[in-house]
């Protein structure tokens, strides 16, 4: 019984042995969350007079607007710097040029007051024009400065009446700043130009569109872009790869953001020590009609043009966005002086094979995202004759050892037992 217990036990022990011996210590993320200033959001809200149509819940939308806002506005986090910017709202005539210039900050971005933000949103009317463009540009303005999340949210129930300057180009330009501003849309009854238009300007930053069509709907759906920006998030940090390896930008682990042009490569370079594993992603996000079967491909190369390791992707044009990445340890070098190893320069390469569709504007070029991590690399294999078990052979040798004692065990109590039933 004793040698039974003990033997259980050193089981147990190589047993937990193995499971600490094979936890691996995590690497470190990519990016680490920015935000050291408050979360701001300017709702941008469309005052022109389609919004007299009652046909939100058997009322007007400019109702289901103002009710919908009165619940946000009770619902805001304390943290979050929040303004409302209308447009239309202030120019009932028929003056094309006065009317495109009809945006107004009604609430400016900062510490929220309830009450005061409550008593400007009570003040609406349906007005007037409805010049998106515009109040996008002096919107992106209202949330200029700090390093904290920014986000607009735009409520419209109309289309943009002030072309030539398309909403969508303008929302293109905001994301080509490399500011961080996300601009979500939300369309009120939309109709299918409507909702092409809001869908554009959302996909442009990387924001969301929703279709609305009743009150709880609009209210529920703001309060989480609201939350939704309290949140911390890894703001990415805008670079501008070169055309070349010798003159790229020296990057460290983190989150990039830059734009690239149909036919161009853009180069970047990452320092990595011996010992040390390089990871790379990137993403190309298609913010414009393009025409189908693309790909990405991110190629590892050495400062004398030799590649180290390439990480590709193909599409067909079912999604706008398509992503590869690829892993390169640099392995352990000795050094007899005792000095310290030096790094090695990889430079990495982004290319892609979109290509725009008839009529579409080529610049600015599509956004790319590129996350860099340079992290501890894999141990040196100490396994090389084991067949990939590892510390797994501790396991299997104490399985062995406990089915051979089972077995010498269980022989000896059978030949007891059939001596004993020959005598009886």
């Amino acid at each position: 019984m004793i040698t039974r217990k003990r033997l259980a036990a050193g089981v147990c022990a190589l047993l937990a042995a193995l499971t600490a011996g094979l936890a691996l210590p995590a690497g470190a993320a990519a990016g680490e969350p920015t935000g050291q200033d408050s979360p701001k959001v300017d709702l941008v809200l469309d005052v022109s007079g389609s919004m007299r149509a009652r046909d939100i819940d058997g009322q007007s939308r400019m109702a289901a607007a103002k009710q919908a806002f009165n619940e946000v506005l009770d619902a805001t986090p304390e943290e979050v710097e929040l303004g409302i910017r209308t447009l239309g709202a202030n120019y009932p005539g028929d003056d094309r040029k006065t009317g495109c210039k009809d945006t107004a900050q009604l609430y400016p971005v900062g510490p929220l007051d309830r009450t005061e933000a409550k008593t400007a949103v009570a003040t609406l009317s349906p007005t007037g024009w409805t010049p998106i463009g515009p109040a996008l540009l002096k919107a992106a303005g209202d949330l200029d400065g700090g390093d904290g999340s920014k986000r607009i949210v735009l409520i419209s129930d109309g289309e943009d009446t002030c072309a030539p300057l398309d909403p969508c180009e303008v929302a293109r330009e905001i994301a080509a700043k490399g500011i961080g501003l996300t601009i979500d849309t939300l369309g009120l009854v939309p109709t299918a130009k409507l909702s092409r238009q809001l869908s554009c300007i959302a996909e442009a930053t990387g924001g969301t569109y929703t279709s609305v069509e009743h009150q709880d709907e609009l209210t529920d759906r703001v309060n989480q872009l609201v939350d939704r920006a309290a949140d911390p998030v890894v703001t990415p940090v805008p670079v501008e790869g070169a055309e070349e390896c010798a003159k790229a930008p020296a990057l460290k682990s983190g989150l990039y953001t830059d734009r690239e042009e149909f036919g161009q490569q853009r180069w970047y370079r990452v320092d990595v020590l011996p010992g040390q594993e390089l990871r790379a992603s990137v993403s190309v996000a298609a913010d414009r009609a393009v025409n189908p079967n693309h790909g990405v491909l991110l190629r590892a190369v050495t400062t004398h043009g030799r590649e180290i390791v390439r990480g590709e992707a193909a599409g067909d044009g079912r999604t706008d966005v398509i992503s590869t990445g690829l892993r390169y340890p640099e392995p352990e070098r000795d050094d007899s002086d005792g000095d310290k190893p030096a790094a090695e320069s990889v430079c990495l390469a982004v290319s892609h094979s979109f290509s725009a569709a008839s009529g579409v504007k080529t610049t600015p070029g599509l956004p790319l995202e590129l996350t860099v991590d340079v992290v501890d690399g894999p141990g040196p294999a100490g396994d090389v004759a084991s067949f990939g078990l590892g510390r797994g052979w501790w396991l299997l040798g104490a399985l062995i050892l406990t089915g051979f004692l089972a077995g010498l065990v269980w022989g000896w109590l059978s030949r007891w037992r059939v001596a004993v039933w020959r005598t009886n």
